[in-house]
């Protein structure tokens, strides 16, 4: 379903579609409502040096922990976001609401970056804190990241809810290698037990 999404918002993009309508009415309503400052740092938060430390950390946490397989997958999420941002970048050249001479705003990289970091540390930690926070401080993370970029007007509505539906099979790849661990570790209980 979110592949299905995704391709429907390039396809959007692509063509100019009738969905770019009602994501530049949102943009021009939203952009610099909130002081600079504040969506300058908010959208820091989805920076390579910010946000893939936080994943590096749970993975190595993770790893140590014996659930290598989730670490790993977590790792390969990661490489892969801008092996799939970039080439549709460069493919949609769409230009940024601020700055309509550029080009490669859709989809957004620093979205997909919060996204795959901050809610694959969370996949990977949760089961040794067996509380909901990890994931909550995860979605607030992520989703004052996509505020930010939204409310400075450096990326469209559209380009923010691309790069989540890309992100989330990515994510569900992390959680079924998780639970693939915890599936052979009960197994493995159970016959020698």
């Amino acid at each position: 379903m979110c592949g299905l999404l995704f391709s429907l918002a390039t396809w959007q993009v692509l063509v100019s579609g009738p969905l770019l309508a009602p994501d530049h009415a949102l943009s021009r309503a939203l952009v610099r409502s909130v002081p600079d400052s504040v969506t300058e740092r908010l959208s820091d938060l989805g920076n390579i040096p910010v946000a893939v430390p936080v994943l590096a950390l749970a993975m190595a946490y993770a790893a140590r922990r014996g659930r290598v397989l989730a670490a790993g997958a977590a790792g390969l999420a990661m490489a892969l976001v801008p092996a799939l941002v970039i080439p549709f970048k460069e493919w949609t050249a769409r230009p940024g609401p601020l700055e309509p001479w550029a080009a490669g705003y859709f989809p957004s990289g620093h979205t997909a970056t919060a996204a795959v970091a901050y809610l694959g540390a969370a996949l990977l930690v949760r089961p040794y804190t067996r509380r909901a926070w990890p994931t909550a401080a995860a979605l607030v993370l992520t989703g004052a990241t996509a505020a930010g970029l939204i409310l400075r007007g450096w990326h469209w509505p559209l380009d923010v809810l691309a790069s989540l539906l890309m992100c989330t099979p990515l994510l569900l790849g992390v959680a079924w290698a998780d639970r693939a661990y915890r599936l052979s570790r009960r197994s493995t209980r159970r016959s020698s037990g």
